[in-house]
C-alpha cells in the first residue's frame, strides 16, 4: 500500500501525474496575430494626433496602414469565398469599412477593421493553443521502454517499436509505456489520467494496465496487448482531434443571417444607385444617396448588438474566476438544458481524507489512539492513502511517535514498531491473510470493513501485535459548494445534471446520493463518456460537460459546451475546455449560465433597437432625401446605444443578479 523513501525516486516539484508537456505556441508566431497587433498600433498612433489636430496626411496615412495590416486577411478570405458563390460577414465589413473611410469617417472603419483582426488572431491562437495540448498529451507515455526477452536479457527501445505481444519490464516510480495486463509482480498504480480515480490501483498478475499510468513502489513484469496507435492515451488523443473537428460550426445569432443579410445589402445598394440613374437622375445625387443607404444600412450597430453583451459578460465572469474563451461560448452557456459533471477532482476535491475511525471492540482504543499507530506507522510513506492518515492525525493534535523498523508490501500495507508495538495498516483483504492472527477478530473486522466498502469508502485495517485493531475509512470529499451547485443547475436545466466518473461504482453511488444525483454512470474510460455526451445529444439536449483531467479532455470537447476546473485540471482539459474555473470552487458554473442567459436577452433587445433604428433610417433615404451627415449620425447614434446596453452586464449587480437566479 505505501512505500519508503528510498524505494522510489522523488517527483520533479512542479511536475503533475497527468500534465503533458506544454509545447505552447507562441502569440506572435501565428500571423493574424501579428497583422492583428500591427494593425492596433497603427490606429492607436494615428487616432491621438487625430484628436489633437495634427494634419489629416499623418493620422490619415497611419489609418490607411492600420486598413490594409488588418483587413488584407479577412478580404482575401471574403473574395475566395465570393469565388464561391458565398458572400460572408468579413467583406461585408470590409465593405462597410471602406465606405465609411469614403464618407470622411475614416476611424470608425478603422476601429471596425481592428475588431475584425484582433477576433480573427484570438481564434487562431485558441486553436493553435489545443493543438498543441492534444499532440502534448502523447508525451505522457515515456520515450523508451525495458523490453524483455526470453533469455532474461533487458533491451531499452523506443516505445513506438513494442510489438503486440512483447513483454515489458515497468520498475518502480517509472510510466508504463503500453497497454498490456500484468503477468508478475504487485504494485500500484496511478492511473487517473486514464480513469479518473482518485487513489492508486492495486495491481497484481492478470489486470490490465495502460500507458501513460504510473507506477508505483513495485516492479511488474507485462505482456503487451495494443499497439502504440492502438492505446487508451493515443485514443483520447484522436477523440480530442475528431470532437474538436466535427463538433457543429459554432455561430453567433447574427452571422446565421449573414448570408441573406449581406446579399440583401448589397443588392439594395446597387439597386438604390442604379434605378434613379435609369430614370435620368444625376450621377453625384444617386452615388451619394447609395452611399448614404449603404451606411445606414451598414451592420455596424447589428454587429455591436451582439458583441458588447456577449463580451461584458465575459469581462465580469472573469473577475468572479470563469474564463469564457470567447463571445461564441459565452452565448452556447446560455443554451445548455442538460449537465454532466465529473466526479474526481470536480464535483469531489480530489484529496483522499479519513472519514470513518471504527475502533474494534476488542482493541481497547479509541479512536484517537487507533489513528494515533495508524499515522505514526504510515509517516514514512508516500502513498495518497498514508498522506490521508497522516494528515488527520494532525488535523486532530495529535502527536505522533518515531517508527522503527518500517517496510513496505506493494498492494499489501506497511509494518512498522511503534511504541514498542508491531502495527501494520493495509489492506484488510490481503493484510492478514496467511497470518496467525486473523483468527478470533476476523469477522468483526471483515463485516466493517465491508460496510465501509458498500458505502463507497477505502477501507483500511490497523492491526496491533497481530490482532486487527480497528478499521478506517478513506474516501473522496464532495466540494463545499457542491450539492447547492447541483440544485441549482437542477434549477436552470430542468433536469439534474448526470454523474460520468470512471470511478467504482460504490464510491460513484455514495458522492451522487450526497449531492442529490440519480443518474450515475461509474466506471467509464474516455470513450464511455463521450458516449454518454453522445446519447444525452441524440436525445435532443445540449450539453455542458464540466470535468478537469485528461480522461474528460473527449467529452469536453465533444459536449456542446465544455467547462473544466483550473486549479488541478490538466493541460489537455484546460485547452480543450471552452470556459475554465480558476479557482477551486463549483458555484460560478450555474452563475455563469445564468449570466449567459442574461447576455442572450440582452443581444434579442439590441436586435431590436438596431432594426428600428436601421428600418427608419432606410425609409427616410428611399422615400425622402436623408442628408448624410444625419445618416452618419443616426447611424452612429443606434451603434452607441447598443454598445451602451451591453456594457450594462459590466456591472457587479449583473453577476450578483446570475447568481440569486442560478440559486433560485
Amino acid at each position: 500500500m505505501s512505500s519508503t523513501l528510498t524505494e522510489r525516486p522523488a517527483p520533479a516539484p512542479t511536475a503533475r501525474p497527468d500534465a503533458p508537456s506544454r509545447r505552447r505556441t507562441r502569440v506572435f508566431a501565428l500571423p493574424e496575430a501579428r497583422w492583428a497587433a500591427t494593425a492596433t498600433a497603427l490606429f492607436l498612433l494615428a487616432l491621438p494626433l487625430q484628436l489633437t489636430g495634427a494634419p489629416a496626411g499623418m493620422w490619415g496615412s497611419l489609418y490607411g496602414l492600420a486598413y490594409a495590416a488588418g483587413g488584407w486577411e479577412p478580404a482575401l478570405a471574403g473574395l475566395q469565398a465570393l469565388r464561391e458563390k458565398t458572400l460572408d460577414v468579413d467583406l461585408l465589413m470590409i465593405v462597410a469599412a471602406l465606405g465609411a473611410a469614403a464618407v470622411g469617417q475614416v476611424m470608425d472603419g478603422a476601429l471596425l477593421i481592428v475588431i475584425f483582426a484582433t477576433s480573427g488572431a484570438l481564434e487562431a491562437l485558441a486553436t493553435a493553443r489545443t493543438a498543441d495540448s492534444v499532440r502534448g498529451l502523447l508525451d505522457l507515455a515515456p520515450a523508451t521502454a525495458t523490453r524483455l526477452h526470453g533469455n532474461g536479457t533487458e533491451e531499452t527501445v523506443p516505445t513506438a517499436d513494442i510489438a503486440v505481444g512483447d513483454t515489458v519490464l515497468v520498475r518502480p516510480g517509472e510510466r508504463i509505456g503500453a497497454d498490456g495486463r500484468v503477468l508478475d509482480g504487485a504494485s500500484e498504480v496511478d492511473q487517473a489520467t486514464i480513469t479518473g480515480e482518485p487513489l492508486p490501483v492495486a495491481k497484481e498478475p492478470g489486470d490490465e494496465v495502460f500507458a501513460g499510468t504510473l507506477n508505483g513502489t513495485g516492479a511488474l513484469r507485462i505482456k503487451v496487448e495494443r499497439d502504440a496507435s492502438d492505446s487508451v492515451i493515443a485514443r483520447i488523443v484522436q477523440m480530442v482531434e475528431e470532437a474538436s473537428e466535427t463538433k457543429a460550426p459554432t455561430q453567433l445569432f447574427i452571422e446565421k443571417v449573414e448570408q441573406r443579410y449581406s446579399i440583401g445589402m448589397v443588392a439594395a445598394t446597387l439597386a438604390v444607385f442604379a434605378v434613379p440613374l435609369a430614370f435620368g437622375a444625376a450621377l453625384t445625387g444617386s452615388l451619394l444617396r447609395a452611399m448614404t443607404f449603404m451606411i445606414v444600412a451598414s451592420p455596424c450597430a447589428v454587429v455591436l448588438a451582439t458583441m458588447p453583451p456577449l463580451l461584458s459578460a465575459i469581462a465580469n465572469s472573469g473577475r468572479h474566476g470563469v474564463l469564457v474563451k470567447s463571445a461564441v461560448v459565452m452565448e452556447r452557456l446560455g443554451q445548455v438544458d442538460a449537465v454532466a459533471l465529473d466526479k474526481t477532482g470536480t464535483l469531489t476535491e480530489g484529496t483522499p481524507r479519513v472519514t470513518v475511525l471504527r475502533p474494534l471492540p476488542d482493541s481497547g482504543l479509541t479512536e484517537g489512539q487507533l489513528l494515533r499507530l495508524a499515522a505514526a506507522a504510515e509517516h514514512p510513506s508516500e502513498h495518497p492513502l498514508a498522506r490521508a492518515v497522516v494528515a488527520a492525525a494532525r488535523a486532530r493534535g495529535l502527536a505522533l511517535p518515531d517508527a522503527e523498523d518500517f517496510t513496505s508490501t506493494p498492494g499489501v500495507g506497511v509494518t512498522a514498531t511503534v511504541d514498542g508495538r508491531k502495527i501494520a495498516v493495509g489492506s484488510p483483504a490481503r493484510l492478514l491473510s496467511g497470518s496467525e492472527g486473523a483468527h478470533g477478530s476476523e469477522g468483526a473486522h471483515t463485516a466493517v470493513a465491508a460496510e465501509l466498502e458498500d458505502g463507497g469508502h477505502t477501507a483500511v485495517l490497523v492491526v496491533a501485535d497481530g490482532t486487527p485493531a480497528g478499521v478506517m475509512g478513506i474516501a473522496d470529499r464532495l466540494r463545499p459548494d457542491a450539492t447547492a451547485t447541483v440544485a441549482s443547475l437542477t434549477a436552470l436545466t430542468g433536469t439534474a445534471p448526470t454523474l460520468v466518473t470512471g470511478d467504482n461504482p460504490r464510491a460513484a453511488a455514495r458522492l451522487a446520493a450526497e449531492a442529490g444525483i440519480t443518474d450515475v454512470r461509474a466506471g467509464l474510460l474516455p470513450q464511455d463518456k463521450v458516449a454518454a455526451v453522445r446519447e444525452l445529444e441524440q436525445a435532443g439536449r445540449k450539453v455542458l460537460v464540466v470535468g478537469d483531467g485528461v480522461n474528460d479532455a473527449p467529452a469536453l470537447a465533444a459536449a456542446h459546451t465544455g467547462i473544466a476546473m483550473g486549479r488541478a485540471g490538466s493541460d489537455l482539459a484546460l485547452e480543450t475546455a471552452d470556459a475554465v474555473i480558476v479557482r477551486d470552487e463549483l458555484a460560478p458554473v450555474p452563475a455563469v449560465v445564468a449570466l449567459s442567459r442574461r447576455a442572450r436577452r440582452l443581444v434579442v433587445q439590441n436586435l431590436v433597437i438596431a432594426a428600428v433604428f436601421i428600418s427608419g433610417l432606410v425609409v427616410w433615404d428611399l422615400t425622402a432625401t436623408l442628408p448624410l451627415p444625419l445618416g452618419v449620425l443616426g447611424h452612429e447614434g443606434s451603434t452607441v446605444i447598443v454598445g451602451l446596453n451591453g456594457l450594462r452586464l459590466l456591472r457587479e449587480v449583473a453577476w450578483t443578479r446570475a447568481l440569486t437566479e442560478a440559486r433560485a
